[in-house]
């Protein structure tokens, strides 16, 4: 049986690997190449693996996602976020195959009331925003046989995200302040996964399956001090001490980069196009706090 071979960018990422973690149909096989084989800054790179592969679709969910780093280091976030995936998509364009791009809430500055949809005006605040909408641009015009799809406030048991930094200040901390005038829907990688391993899916297996852009998140919005105090109250259940928590505002707590006030994005589309319908997050939170709290080296507190 001839294999499909799929490439995924960002294989050592949230999402990238739990994409690797999804059950894929027995004929594909997935490609997550190191850093080291594709490095997303590199141009010439990217052409030569692509020319050297033989690929039937691409999942380009590599990022330079350090938001505020990117306000200094604007070049290597331009050529990751922008160039990279306009080289992928004429690549992709080439060979008549798929591309499916992750991109993210960032694209928006957050002044609408109420959740954005697809086609609402773009306008970022920030290097990081700006380079993931050049990068939109760069698929949508590169490759019609596309699929952008946006998401936020991603956590999971991998990497850097909000549910472990608020695990890490759950010890030593008797306060814990946090920003509650930034409004978002959590989203756990493993979601974010399993929708682009079903999207994916389609559009291999059908030539008039639905394509362009699409918002994906988990049900439910939240601060980001609703979603630590429910972190804390999980954790709390579970056995564990925690720490009071307190409401500050953005103004309280200063970032090289601007955050969009809100985050929320529509999931009509996706459900309408694809039959897509989220779990809230705090099912996948549940999920992802049992495994990181077992994995913990330090035991339960004893009360």
């Amino acid at each position: 049986m001839n294999k499909r071979r799929i490439l995924i960018t960002g294989g050592s990422g949230q999402v990238g690997k739990e994409l690797l973690r999804c059950r894929w149909p027995s004929d594909i096989e997935l490609v997550a190449p190191t850093r080291q084989e594709l490095d997303l800054s590199d141009c010439h790179n990217i052409e030569q693996y692509l020319d050297a592969n033989d690929f039937s679709a691409v999942v380009n969910s590599g990022a330079y996602t350090a938001v505020d780093r990117a306000e200094m280091d604007v070049k290597t976030a331009w050529k990751v976020n922008a160039l990279a995936p306009a080289i992928m998509a004429a690549i992709t364009k080439t060979r008549g195959i798929p591309i499916l791009h992750v991109s993210t809430d960032y694209v928006f500055d957050g002044s609408k009331d109420g959740p954005y949809i697809e086609n609402d005006h773009v306008s970022p605040l920030g290097v990081y925003g700006a380079s993931k909408e050049a990068g939109e641009q760069a698929i949508r015009t590169g490759n019609p046989r596309h699929i952008i799809l946006r998401t936020a406030w991603v956590f999971s048991e991998h990497g850097s995200n909000f549910v472990k930094t608020m695990l890490r200040l759950r010890t030593g901390n008797s306060i814990v302040r946090v920003v509650n005038d930034q409004q978002g829907s959590p989203t756990s990688a493993g979601a974010i996964a399993e929708t682009i391993t079903a999207m994916t899916i389609t559009l291999l297996g059908e030539r008039s399956a639905p394509v362009g852009t699409y918002h994906f998140t988990n049900e439910g919005e939240a601060t980001w001090f609703a979603f630590a105090d429910e972190i804390f109250k999980q954790c709390e259940a579970l056995g564990y001490a925690v720490p009071r928590r307190e409401c500050i505002t953005s103004d309280e707590f200063p970032t090289l980069a601007r955050r969009p006030k809100n985050s929320a994005l529509s999931l009509a589309k996706i459900g309408r196009d694809f039959g897509i319908v989220p779990k809230h997050w705090r099912e996948p939170l549940s999920d992802v706090l049992a495994a990181l709290l077992s994995s913990e080296v330090l035991r339960k507190d004893v009360q």
